[in-house]
């Protein structure tokens, strides 16, 4: 034997150990971080009470970890210092992974969140959650966050098709699964080529009904946040869903193996001269492991920057009010001084012009008339809310501007003006194809969903119907007039201390007899819309006798009587077969029910479009009713967002010109 070789093999030994030892470390020890959110100001003090209590919760749930049942729910204290505290690992992760993962959470979570009675981290791996209030057994819509992959899928139609039936039948298998993992997977073959891998899971702790619930929201929520991207997924408190075209859980932690597939046979080199010497082993070992260290090195950088530019980009869009504030000689020159060549539409309200700002982009200045007490808060609450709101399916607002006698909003201009003026045309009404009408269906409901459960400041638009739906150069539509708009944080019943007035085709029956909106009366203004786009034809009712037909009671009874042909606009009579009218004449019913309980929400909306007609709920047999002659109930008043609408919200006044404004921001 060579004298060296022993040596040398010693050296070999080491390094095999010495990377080994990297890979496991790599592979184990750092938990993808994703988010953390602080959602309240409220603060506990240094040494205080609370703070100990929270370090007793937090290691509480580091030792459960250590039992590997991949979620606990736990509390310690008294009150008022009681801290409530859960932990969420993914289905498919090892012991181990968890613990770890819980590990890092329970210690980074107070670095994120210093101070913070509440706060929740999610990790790839794993989600923790604290706070001073119960939340256990509740489903948690709020902290809510989502993540895309940046690359766009080739064939959308087909993907958006496929991924909405198997996050449907997903749904179902995670809610009611009778294991109660609350947990499960799903493969579907979209090509020869190409596998949808998804996945779904709520906290334990939540009862089927409700997991169900969460659920729906969050893939209700996938085409707003990653539309045409080929990963996405949407984390909430409660629950979380994700889809993908890799593979990027581990199979094995889901379902045994089968006992059919061989293992693998390790040859020694007591086998002989067929087996490999030790020698040789090694020399391929090696750099093997040093390879597989330095690129999972380089994952690890490039996953964690990722990360972080996705938090930026799913970050809080919403604009400062004070931001917003354009000069009114800026606008005086977009406009060409308000020319009437530049007028596109005009009412009630005011005046709407087109106007192109000195570094070319094209705007649309909303110029209000009257300086009443009505126009001036309506305006207030219109850029108060809009300040808060991007989505690609609400009309942008780009700023405002105040004094001089003027009252002007600015918004991004959008070229196709709004739906009313081609819907009810007799000439125009031809350009709206029934695909292009099923588009624009879809993108007010997705921007109602928007609204209703995901904006920062949660809210009822109170005024949505065709005149107030624009369309932009590619007929995507945008919500438009906010004026009557409310903002709330529970599915409650609110006031809307405006005047209703004019024909009341498009308000729910609550609202007209009683003034008392909430989300399902948004439900029922996009039922009527959606009718009306179907069918081409207004849903007028205030001057009618009470018992004449409707456009809601015909679709009724064509909907009861299979005759969906029968309702739908005669430009369109060659374009769609009957199965197809009948499913969306099927929604627009469900949406119009009398009474607000029976209403679907629009996150169930938006996965009824998609969806499968036969799965579709039946509506109560009575056709609706519409008021005809019902005397407004409420009256003009204070539009400032009330506590009991906002919630636990901070208020900070910036005053612009005449107008004050409080512009919030989320505890």
């Amino acid at each position: 034997m060579v004298p060296w070789l022993g040596v040398m093999e010693t050296k070999l030994y080491f390094f095999f150990f010495f990377f080994f030892f990297a890979f496991i470390c790599l592979s184990s020890a750092f938990p993808t971080y994703l988010k953390a959110v602080c959602p309240t100001t409220d603060l506990y003090s240094p040494n205080s009470t609370y703070q100990g209590n929270l370090q007793h919760l937090l290691s509480s749930l580091y030792s459960k970890a250590k039992y590997g049942t991949g979620f606990f729910n736990t509390s310690y204290g008294s009150f008022p210092d009681m801290v409530y505290g859960s932990f969420l690992c993914r289905g498919d992760v090892s012991a181990d992974v968890c613990l770890d993962c819980v590990e890092t959470a329970s210690r980074e979570i107070i670095i994120r969140c210093p101070n913070q009675k509440g706060a929740i981290t999610w990790y790839d791996e794993c989600q923790l959650h604290y706070s001073s209030q119960s939340f256990f057994s509740v489903v948690a819509d709020h902290p809510m966050f989502s993540l895309h992959n940046e690359d766009n899928i080739s064939n959308p139609d087909q993907f958006s098709r496929v991924l909405n039936e198997a996050m449907t039948s997903l749904v179902s298998q995670v809610a009611f699964d009778p294991s109660r993992h609350l947990f499960a997977t799903k493969e579907v073959n979209i090509t020869a080529y190409q596998t949808l891998y998804v996945l779904g899971q709520c906290t334990l702790d939540l009862s089927g009904s409700s997991c169900y619930s969460c659920l729906l929201n969050s893939v209700a929520y996938l085409p707003t946040c990653c539309d045409g991207k080929i990963g996405g997924r949407v984390l909430r408190a409660s629950c979380n869903v994700r889809y993908e075209l890799y593979l990027f859980y581990t199979r094995s932690a889901i379902a045994p193996t089968p006992s059919a597939i061989p293992h693998p046979t390790v040859r020694t080199t007591d086998e002989g001269k067929d087996g490999l010497s030790f020698s040789t082993t090694l020399a391929i070992v090696v750099p093997t492991a040093l390879a597989v260290v330095v690129i999972l090195s380089l994952c690890y950088i490039l996953l964690t920057r990722k990360a972080i530019k996705k938090e930026n980009h799913v970050g809080n869009e919403s604009q400062p009010v004070g931001s917003l504030q354009f000069d009114l000689d800026t606008i005086r020159a977009a406009t060409d001084n308000f020319a009437d060549a530049n007028k596109i539409d005009e009412g009630g309200y005011g005046t709407v012009y087109k106007g192109i700002l000195s570094n070319g982009e094209e705007i649309s200045v909303k110029r209000l008339l009257g300086d009443s007490g009505e126009i001036a808060e309506a305006f207030k609450k219109e850029v108060f809310l809009m300040a808060k709101l991007q989505h690609r399916n609400l009309q942008r607002l780009l700023g405002f501007c105040s004094g001089g006698g003027e009252r002007m909003l600015i918004y991004e201009f959008v070229s196709n003006d709004c739906l009313d003026s081609l819907l009810f045309d007799p000439e125009n009404r031809a350009q709206l194809d029934w695909p292009m009408r099923l588009k624009i269906i879809e993108g007010i409901a997705r921007g109602l969903l928007y609204l209703h459960d995901d904006a920062p400041l949660r809210i009822i638009h109170c005024d949505l119907k065709v005149s107030n739906i624009l369309l932009d150069g590619k007929m995507n539509a945008k919500i438009s007039n906010f004026g009557m708009a409310i903002g709330w944080v529970d599915d409650q019943t609110l006031v809307n201390p405006h005047r209703i007035a004019g024909t009341y085709g498009h308000f729910a029956p609550e609202c007209v007899m009683h003034g008392q909106f909430s989300s399902q009366s948004d439900v029922y203004s996009f039922g009527v819309l959606l009718l009306e786009i179907v069918s081409g034809n207004r849903n007028e009712c205030s001057n009618q006798p009470e018992n004449a037909e409707n456009l809601l009671s015909n679709a009724w009874r064509y909907w009861n009587e299979g005759q969906a042909m029968e309702l739908i606009d005669p430009t369109l009579s060659q374009c769609c077969q009957n199965t197809e009218v009948m499913k969306y004449i099927h929604i627009g019913v469900l949406c119009v029910q009398e009474d607000a309980a029976d209403r679907p929400s629009m996150a169930s909306v938006v996965l009824m479009l998609s969806g499968d007609p036969s799965t579709l709920p039946m509506p109560r047999l009575l056709p609706p009713s519409v008021p005809h002659r019902a005397e407004p109930q409420r009256t003009a008043g204070e539009l400032e967002p009330s506590a009991r609408e906002l919630g636990e919200y901070n208020a900070e006044i910036i005053s612009i010109d005449e107008v004050t404004f409080s512009e919030l921001s989320p505890r």
